[in-house]
């Protein structure tokens, strides 16, 4: 019983914290994705700070061994390449729970996306779209939210 209540819990507790994100076209929605003090975006992001996401998702196929994330601002209607840095594009580096990689069709893992505003970034509200592809870049799940990104108060 006991494990009951803690399950009831915790996904309780995962769906008060998500925040609203768009499908991308033709790529499947995470399950779920919580970014830190946001349920509606746009989210605000201060510049010189990380804000953390939590993207729970699914593996699309077995056996995926490494899975790369990759970002896209969209600014004043283009697409602007977001560099994320080694250690946080490295999905597999970056799993939550004790999961590890290789990961398997349909298991649930939880990525811990550590989101650096750079503080030469203009005041701004953009979209950026999240896809994290497999060893063979074939995108696994993808999402879009919008960000306002601020001066620190």
């Amino acid at each position: 019983m006991l494990l009951i209540y803690l399950f009831v819990s915790l996904v309780g507790f995962a769906a008060v914290n998500s925040t609203k994100v768009q499908q991308c076209n033709g790529i499947p929605l995470p399950l779920s994705v919580a970014v830190e003090n946001c349920e509606e975006p746009p989210c605000t992001v201060y510049k010189g700070t990380t804000t953390i996401m939590e993207v729970l998702f699914l593996g699309t196929k077995n056996d995926i061994k490494r899975i790369t994330a990759k970002a896209t601002a969209r600014v004043f209607g283009m697409n602007i390449p977001y560099q994320l840095a080694d250690e946080i594009s490295d999905v597999c580096a970056n799993l939550m729970y004790e999961a590890i990689c290789p990961i398997y069709k349909d298991e649930d893992v939880t990525y811990k996306m550590n989101f650096y505003a750079d503080p030469l970034f203009p005041d701004i509200t953009a979209d950026v779209t999240t896809i994290l592809y497999d060893e063979e870049d074939e995108p696994i799940t993808c999402f879009i939210c919008s960000f306002k990104v601020r001066k620190p108060i």
